[in-house]
């Protein structure tokens, strides 16, 4: 019996399924396109796709959206998909990115606790983790040619022009769940953030024609 040795966790899973991809309107739609066609021609032409998602701070949505941008290409047995993040400074990545995820069934585990923390973050038993750090976008840590900028919030949309060694730059932005942060709301806000940027890279990766 031949089993499949990445299977993502019950719960990810679970989380994947229920996802609404019918909530997503055609203006962004419009604004995801780019990327799809990006990873198509990749994928069409047999080569590597890397993405790195990009915000100011490297803190939250750029981290939500590598770890499920990795998940979902996983999900759809999409080969050779590195994703990464980074930001216009370094800060760290806030807990409660972590803790989100973690409710929607990745297994976290801080390997550093300092100012600035690393985190294994696991979608499979099998896989190798997303590592999860604050860090800028040129750091070594990341490719330096031959990926796809994906800009994750507007003030590093505006202040990065350009990327270097980006070969296509696609602002992609969502709003911040920093604007909940120490609020009764907090962990719901986080929650529904997550799950928007699961939804919209669910819809682009689900367009890919292996």
């Amino acid at each position: 019996m031949i089993t499949d040795k990445t299977a993502l966790y019950t719960e990810i899973k679970r989380v994947i399924n229920a996802l609404k991809i019918d909530d997503i309107s055609n203006e962004r739609k419009a604004i995801l396109q780019p990327l799809t066609e990006y990873i198509q021609s990749k994928v069409s032409n047999h080569q590597d796709i890397r993405i790195n998602f990009i915000c100011t701070h490297n803190s939250r949505r750029s981290h939500l959206s590598q770890v499920w941008a990795q998940t979902l290409a996983e999900y759809f047995h999409i080969k050779n998909v590195f994703c990464y993040s980074g930001g216009t400074e370094t800060t760290a990545l806030f807990p409660m990115v972590a803790e989100t995820l973690r409710k929607s069934g990745f297994q976290i585990q801080q390997i550093s606790k300092t100012k600035n923390p690393i985190y294994a973050i696991k979608y499979s038993d099998n896989t190798h983790p997303v590592i999860g750090f604050s860090k800028k976008m040129d750091d070594d840590f990341n490719p330096k040619s031959g990926f796809v900028a994906v800009m994750t919030c507007d003030s590093a949309n505006e202040a990065c022009p350009l990327v270097p060694g980006a070969e296509q730059r696609i602002p992609i932005t969502f709003e911040d769940p920093k604007a909940f942060d120490n609020t009764p709301q907090q962990a719901e806000k986080y929650n529904a953030r997550s799950l928007q940027i699961a939804t919209e890279l669910f819809y682009v990766f689900s367009q890919i024609n292996p």
